[in-house]
């Protein structure tokens, strides 16, 4: 039976943010000059692009390993890294190929310009950001431990509002949820306290959310491509799958099943900032052509 013809549009704001692709040009630059590099975590949270560029040499370690590294070359995501990771280097003679996100690295500074110059009896840092994520990690890092985390506004009864609080966020948190803590904080401090708070969201990654909403619209069923790792892949995808309840979360081409087509004339592939472009535009040629081999 011929397959009816599906109209296919790849959205053009998807895919990887400007910090990823200076990442991965960093990467790509030094493994053509040599063959041996190393980077601190996944490049970028998608296994693909992780397995394109370990073809090429780039191999992944993790902080235990860079413990036991010595004289070696060691790049550093886009993520950040809190000041013990450059400490080791130094100590272990390793060469840095510092790709932070010139984003991530801003705010880094202006995180321990607060905790260089505030009152650590009266004053606590407050980070809205995931517990864990490696961007966290490196912003906690510049308060030597002691800053505060909170994902929710149920966190926020870690504070004590009795002292003064800087609130800070991760750099792709949602807006929305940013402006949310910010009340609920605001509602519970008790003077002579003070609360400043400084919005430090990536607007690059910010407004993809109701750019991704409008594109889901837009079609009968929505594939978004991501790595299982992302983060940002996770809130995007939801938002797809609220604007349009016919949206499938895919890895690669080989996690499409024949039976989402059915009734479908619109398709819109879209993915996270950690979506290479090679990769959603290999999914649209497999919804092309290669759906027919799949039961």
């Amino acid at each position: 039976m011929k397959e009816k013809l599906i109209n296919i549009e790849i959205d053009s704001d998807s895919g990887f943010c400007f910090g990823v692709v200076n990442a991965i040009q960093h990467a790509e630059k030094e493994l053509a000059a040599n063959p041996e590099l190393y980077c601190l975590g996944d490049i970028v949270h998608n296994s693909q692009e992780v397995a394109r560029l370990q073809k090429k040499g780039l191999k992944t370690i993790h902080h235990g390993d860079l413990q036991e590294m010595h004289d070696k070359k060691v790049l550093l995501r886009a993520h950040g890294e809190p000041p013990s990771t450059y400490a080791t280097a130094v100590r272990n003679h390793i060469r840095i190929i510092d790709a932070t996100c010139p984003v991530v690295l801003q705010l880094q500074k202006k995180i321990r310009k607060i905790y260089q110059s505030s009152d650590r009896e009266s004053s606590q840092i407050v980070i809205f950001g995931k517990t864990g994520h490696a961007e966290v990690n490196g912003l906690v890092g510049q308060t030597d431990g002691t800053a505060i985390v909170i994902e929710t506004k149920d966190d926020i009864r870690q504070l004590d509002f009795n002292k003064n609080i800087y609130l800070f966020s991760q750099t792709t948190m949602s807006v929305e949820g940013f402006r949310k803590i910010v009340r609920e904080i605001q509602a519970c401090v008790e003077p002579p306290a003070i609360f400043l708070f400084f919005d430090t969201i990536c607007r690059q990654v910010a407004n993809r959310i109701p750019n991704i909403r409008k594109f889901a619209l837009q079609h009968d069923l929505i594939l978004f491509v991501a790595g299982k790792k992302s983060s940002n892949g996770k809130v995007l995808f939801h938002e797809c799958k609220q604007a349009n309840p016919n949206t499938y979360l895919v890895s690669s081409s080989g996690d499409i099943e024949s039976a989402w087509f059915n009734t479908v004339r619109s398709v819109g592939i879209c993915g996270a900032t950690s979506t290479p472009k090679w990769l959603m535009e290999e999914v649209a040629q497999f919804v092309l052509f290669g759906r027919s081999t799949v039961n």
